[in-house]
């Protein structure tokens, strides 16, 4: 009846089915309002399903409004539930087959086949072991105090720098910080000052949220904080530890003058930290934010050093930014979940995060001297590397040539 056919093997149960069936000819058209459907024993015995299958489905019905059902009167198609077809979609693309290279070039990729999986299961086993009932439901905005007290700990012994865990809130990786930050200094149309070149996706993620954005060129040294004056922003978008993607060192200077336009302005910088632990040579570049904690909103991440997958990274916020900041996570997304959170933290304690970021840094710098040689060996002395020695990726410039980056 009515070519319904359906399928017995299928996990889709059949009064499904055919409510499904009958939906789908009620909304095209292909039964009528007023029309009356058939009774339960007729349409039982044509599909051959029980009757209590055809009543089930005929609820299903009433019960959305596709149907009207009246004691001792036949069940009928109710008033105004004709959808027309809508136009015919482009048919989707299949996704493109990944391509095999002899070498990927891509920026700020970790080795993930180094990760260490079976040390991060131990760490996730002993979170769900011992976390406390409490710790399942919301914990609120800012994360779990144990992993900011941890993160705290790293970046004084790591970088020499001294927070207060409760300056720190965790973030779904350095984007999520970026897009909270873009919300929570929108100011009147003020533009964002961003490093001309910078990264792509970090651009994205700013101007999404509806800023005007005016870049500012960089040069050997990073962002080049003379061309700032006269110029009105609400923040400055800066990578100042290692330039993204020419890799320079904001030197003291300029950081004084970057730290003393925010301040006649009103405003803040916020200062991305992506890659920093990777440096190849001495120690870590302390950050901007030491020079003035309540002008600059520091964002960390531990997807270049553990696994971009885990969707973990920090922001460091001026105090008369906490209680808007709580506000905008509390009605975004709440919180990150609890039990990676647990597991970073039990990492940072042991200090087995430290011995795998170490192992990280020697595995890096080795590929790194193994580009550079194979850059002589190939092009002799026409090239230069720009930046300093660290981070996943190298900019070369060739004589007449655009500047390349290489991972």
């Amino acid at each position: 009846m009515w070519g319904i056919e359906l399928q017995r093997e299928s996990e889709v149960p059949l009064k499904r089915q055919l409510y499904l069936a009958l939906r789908e000819r009620i909304v095209s058209g292909r039964m009528q309002a007023g029309e009356a459907l058939p009774s339960t024993r007729e349409l039982a015995g044509a599909i051959r399903v029980s009757r209590n299958t055809v009543n089930e489905a005929y609820e299903m019905l009433a019960v959305e409004g596709f149907v009207v059902n009246r004691q001792g009167a036949a069940t009928r198609v109710a008033e105004g539930l004709v959808l027309e077809r809508p136009p015919d979609a482009a048919a989707p693309e299949d996704d493109p087959q990944p391509a095999s290279y002899a070498a990927d070039f891509r920026t700020g990729q970790p080795d993930l086949r180094q990760f260490p999986r079976y040390l991060w299961q131990q760490m996730m086993n002993k979170a769900l072991r011992e976390m406390p009932a409490a710790l399942l439901g919301y914990t609120g905005p800012q994360g779990l105090a144990r992993l900011r007290e941890e993160i705290a700990a790293y970046l004084l012994r790591s970088k020499g720098l001294s927070v207060a865990a409760d300056h720190i809130f965790i973030t779904a990786g350095a984007t999520h910080a970026l897009n909270l930050i873009a919300d929570l200094l929108d100011e009147d149309g003020k533009p964002i000052l961003v490093e001309d070149p910078c990264n792509r996706g970090m651009l994205q993620a700013l101007a999404n949220r509806g800023h005007a954005i005016r870049p500012i060129p960089v040069d050997a040294s990073g962002l080049m904080t003379d061309r700032l004056s006269g110029l009105s922003s609400c923040a400055v978008y800066v990578t100042p530890s290692h330039q993204f993607p020419l890799g320079g060192i904001l030197p003291a200077g300029r950081r004084a003058a970057l730290i003393r336009y925010a301040r006649e302005q009103n405003s803040f910088i916020v200062e991305d930290d992506y890659d920093s632990e990777f440096r190849y040579f001495g120690d870590p570049v302390a950050p901007l934010y030491a020079m003035d904690p309540e002008r600059v909103i520091y964002v960390g991440t531990f997807s270049k050093v553990l696994f971009p997958a885990l969707r973990i990274g920090y922001a460091i916020v001026p105090r008369r930014l906490h209680q808007r900041w709580r506000r905008l996570r509390t009605y975004s997304d709440v919180q990150n979940p609890p039990f990676e959170q647990a597991a970073l933290a039990e990492l940072l304690h042991t200090r087995k995060f430290d011995r795998h970021l170490a192992a990280m840094r020697k595995l890096y710098g080795e590929r790194r001297q193994r580009l550079l040689s194979s850059l002589r060996e190939h092009f002799g002395d026409g090239w230069r590397s720009w930046g300093d020695a660290a981070g996943l990726h190298l900019a070369v410039e060739f004589p007449d040539v655009y500047l390349t980056m290489l991972s």
